[in-house]
């Protein structure tokens, strides 16, 4: 405390220099009153509530800009392990696969052509019960067979594939001749009544596929039409072809031979094919001569009973 004092006094007497008339004694008593003038008091200041700025958005603050999307990150990619098949047990046999029928296959043309759809083929395989046939049974379609392979025309009064196609009695004397038929002879109505006098023919009045008359059609059976065309001869065939029996894919009857527009699979073939067998419908006028009739069937002269 008296060191405060002495200050005060010390600087007391620096500002007395310009005011000689106050007296040390008034300074210790200046120093040692309290103020008498009171303490002012502060004003509180009213808080003025401001209103926040609003953030601008991405689309504001840059006009035109498209805000670009956080990309997503990318899924990682499982790895797929390869299966390792089961090693079967001793005991265990692997199962079998059924083989699918085989399919028609046609001539190396493509698409429709001038004279409707390519020329067929089928293999043996694709005939129900072939393996089953009798030996010359199965040697007599297999050349037929062969012949379908060969883009082969149909040519009427040929006889012979060299002349790049064949008409339908053609085709049966040729394959016949070339398979120990040698007294097979060359259109189709003396065919029929080379057959005929060998006495195993079955005539077909009906036009139903399921017909009775049809229960003794064998493979290899020679097939004879009527009025496929006009032409005077007695007896009145005009067309002949030979049974190759069902075909797997579709169970339906089909046969082999030339043609000049019989239809397979419902599309019409011209030339040495496989063709559906299909009873004709009704003649569509009063004059059968110009209106395709099943006449009938027989096994081939000389073929083997099955």
């Amino acid at each position: 405390m008296k060191s405060l004092l002495i200050l005060m006094i010390l600087f007391g007497g620096i500002d007395a220099a310009p005011s000689a008339e106050e007296s040390l004694g008034s300074n210790i008593k200046k120093v040692l009153e309290p103020d008498p003038s009171p303490t002012p008091t502060r004003k509180h200041r009213k808080h003025s509530t401001k209103k926040p700025t609003p953030t601008p958005s991405p689309t504001a603050s840059a006009k035109g800009r498209k805000a670009s999307p956080t990309p997503s990150p990318t899924p990682r990619s499982k790895s797929k392990r390869k299966k390792t098949s089961p090693t079967p047990t001793p005991g265990e046999s692997p199962s079998e696969t059924e083989t699918p029928p085989a399919t028609p296959a046609e001539s190396p043309e493509a698409g429709r052509g001038k004279k409707g759809w390519p020329n067929v083929s089928l293999s043996p395989d694709a005939i129900e019960g072939y393996e089953k046939y009798p030996p010359k049974v199965r040697q007599i379609v297999d050349a037929g067979l062969e012949l379908t392979k060969q883009n082969l025309g149909y040519t009427y009064g040929s006889a012979d594939p060299a002349n790049g196609g064949m008409d339908c009695s053609g085709f049966i004397y040729y394959v016949l001749k070339q398979n120990g038929f040698p007294d097979v002879p060359r259109d189709s109505s003396q065919q029929y009544v080379w057959l005929r006098k060998a006495g195993d023919f079955s005539a077909v009045l009906g036009r139903k596929e399921d017909s009775f008359e049809l229960d003794d059609l064998k493979p290899g059976d020679l097939l004879f039409w009527r009025g496929t065309y006009n032409i005077d001869r007695d007896p009145p065939i005009t067309h002949t072809m030979i049974y190759l029996g069902r075909e797997k894919r579709t169970n339906k009857r089909v046969m082999i031979g030339s043609s000049d527009g019989r239809t397979y699979d419902g599309k019409q073939r011209w030339g040495v094919s496989v063709f559906d067998f299909k009873m004709p419908p009704p003649p569509k006028s009063g004059d059968a001569n110009i209106s395709p009739v099943f006449v009938g069937y027989g096994r081939i002269p000389g073929m083997p009973a099955q």
